[in-house]
């Protein structure tokens, strides 16, 4: 029962544009969350990550901050956030913020005092350099949106260093002063109550000091985008990051670090397995959860993500506990990918792995990336990129609750639009129906409560062939089998001898597997957890 409650709860990402709108303004809000609160109970999630919500020009939708510590009008007050956090608290729900440290907003206060001049005393919280002998930008850098990622600065004569945008400068993490005035930010949050952060690009916060030029991407082809074209060795992933990470856990377990009292760091980091190892820390802890994205970009089949989980747990240092991700607000919906069938198996998969699992918005409702016509695109890296297929606007679409108007979202047009079958496929519709997939969630998320061994128990891999995926899950005398049918045809399955007197605790299929004289038959398209008996 010492467990921390970060290890056993399922996460649930909201995407707060696009939650529930309450003021008519087409963009949802902090009161729109809190009037979901119930809505998130019932479907058995733990703690909420809320995408950023601070004051912003929103040139990047609030990842371009202009105040870390208020709440943007179009979100409401900050009240409004007290209230949230009191009211999820009452339920029982953690609240996880997003925390941007590596840029802020060219409209920040921090900004425009140091681009005033060279001799401004924030001059140096950003990242400003001369031009290149040549002239031209310092050195071959592009930004993540494409472009150069140097801005030039007409007034000062040098250039300024931006990852993204070029309304969102770097920060330069190497200032004491920068640091400093970003842990205080992390206090006033941790005052307030909040459980923890998710730190957005935290492997881009540290810049190779002398600035060398990237190295060309081998692996490079037309369509990847074209930050894809240099290798970030120099512009993130550096040594230093480490110490950083390390003082933003002391100061997280300052808060609290056992059980439910703990706070939570989750750190965003697009690494290969290896390196994202290292943000777990060495003698200092780092990430309590470095996020691990494999699941979203792994093909899927059954020994390739056999494969890839195993890999994963052999690679866990001691101590690091593994988290799992299907979807998030800047990549493709597991539906889209993977279509409807295989969207309940992977919703298994999420849901019965060892470790900490985050929920995107509205992939409970098997939502798919919406079609944008060009008119209604909003994401600044489609507008950058067209053609391209890299914005983000399809799987940021507002949430679908019933068949009204706007699909009782908003009284008035969204920001973006709806899916196309947003009046069958909603939370009030498919609540009603026990075969949805929204009903498959409710009843994995209540059976990992009910049964520890999903939640903290070991796992073994006992069987990969064809289409099909086996594993283990135990924990004291609990001992259970999932098994998974990533494709079209039936499988007969001949199971342990210690699970055939078995019984079904879940199927993902309306008529169920049987098992009969240990052979479990496994139909297309489905997923069982079964309990030795």
């Amino acid at each position: 029962m010492t467990t921390p409650w970060w290890q056993t709860c399922v996460i649930y990402q909201i995407y707060p544009r696009s939650f529930q709108d309450t003021n008519d303004d087409g963009i949802g809000d902090l009161r729109g969350i809190a009037r979901r609160l119930d809505y998130l109970v019932g479907l058995g999630v733990d703690a909420i990550w809320i995408s950023p919500i601070y004051p912003s020009p929103m040139v990047d939708f609030g990842y371009d901050i202009a105040d870390y510590c208020d709440v943007d009008p179009s979100f409401g007050v900050l009240a409004d956030f007290d209230n949230l956090l009191v009211q999820a608290h009452r339920r029982g729900l953690k609240v996880l913020l997003d925390l941007v440290p590596n840029h802020s907003s060219d409209q920040h206060p921090w900004f425009a005092e140091s681009r005033a001049s060279r001799e401004s005393q924030k001059r140096d919280w950003y990242i400003w350099r001369d031009p290149a002998p040549g002239g031209g930008p310092p050195n071959n850098w592009i930004s993540d949106f494409g472009g150069s990622a140097w801005q030039w600065d007409e007034a000062t004569g040098q250039y300024y260093y931006h990852a993204f945008l070029r309304e969102q400068p770097d920060l330069n993490w190497r200032h004491p002063a920068v640091q400093a005035a970003m842990y205080d930010v992390m206090r006033f949050w941790f005052d307030r109550g909040v459980d923890g952060f998710r730190i957005d690009v935290l492997w881009h916060m540290v810049k190779a000091a002398d600035f060398p030029d990237n190295p060309p991407n081998p692996a490079y082809r037309f369509g990847m985008g074209e930050m894809h074209r240099l290798l970030q060795r120099h512009s993130t992933d550096q040594p230093e990051v480490h110490r950083i990470a390390a003082e933003m856990r002391e100061i997280a377990d300052s808060y609290g670090a056992r059980g439910q009292g703990a706070r939570v760091l989750i750190g965003e980091i697009y690494l290969p397995v290896d390196r994202l190892m290292h943000y777990y820390g060495g003698e200092r802890p780092e990430m309590h959860l470095p996020f691990n994205f494999q699941l979203i970009d792994t093909p899927w089949q059954a020994r390739v993500l056999a494969a890839v989980i195993a890999n994963y747990e052999a690679v866990l240092p001691p101590g690091g506990w593994p988290n799992w991700v299907l979807g998030n607000h800047d990549r493709p919906r597991v539906a889209a990918r993977l279509g409807q069938a295989q969207a309940r198996i992977a919703a298994v998969l999420l849901l019965t792995l060892r470790g900490t699992p985050t929920l995107y918005y509205g992939d409970e409702l098997g939502l798919t990336d919406v079609v944008i016509e060009s008119s209604d695109v909003r994401d600044p890296r489609e507008l950058r990129e067209p053609g391209l297929a890299l914005g983000r606007d399809p799987v940021r679409t507002p949430m679908p609750w019933d068949d009204s108007e706007n699909a009782g979202f908003s009284a008035v047009r969204p920001w973006l639009p709806l899916h196309a079958d947003w009046s069958t496929r909603n939370v009030t519709r498919m609540a009603e129906d026990p075969q949805s997939i929204l009903a498959l969630y409710r009843r994995l998320t209540a059976l990992r409560r009910d049964r520890r061994a999903l939640s903290i128990g070991s796992f073994v891999l006992l069987n990969v062939q064809d289409d099909i995926l086996v594993y283990e899950r135990r924990h004291a005398a609990e001992r259970l089998v999932v098994a998974l049918n990533l494709g079209e045809r039936p499988h007969r399955l001949q199971l342990p001898e210690w699970v055939r007197d078995s019984r079904l605790l879940l199927s993902t299929a309306e008529d169920a597997a049987l098992v009969e004289d240990g052979v479990l038959l496994l139909g297309s398209n489905e997923a069982v957890v079964l309990e030795a008996g």
